[in-house]
């Protein structure tokens, strides 16, 4: 469960630098189009698109973590 919330939490902190990032940088810097083909339903600059992109962010930290975790598990006790 730790590393659901770490990476979740990790990738959910990038976003928000992210959009933070691309409202203060002129616009050949955004990183708003490096974001949109992962996060179904993100929109730059709209409300319902900032809370899918949140959450998708949010959410692939889960999917990341139910994917690695039990990996590195398997992987570290077949290496014992």
């Amino acid at each position: 469960m730790t590393w659901g919330w770490t990476l979740s939490v990790f990738l959910l902190a990038s976003y928000l630098i992210c959009i933070g990032f691309g409202l203060l940088a002129p616009a050949q810097f955004r990183m708003h189009e490096a974001w949109a083909p992962w996060l179904p339903g993100f929109e730059w600059l709209t409300l319902t698109g900032f809370i899918a992109g949140a959450i998708g962010s949010f959410l692939y930290g889960w999917y990341i973590a139910g994917l690695a975790v039990p990996l590195y598990r398997f992987f570290r006790a077949r290496n014992r």
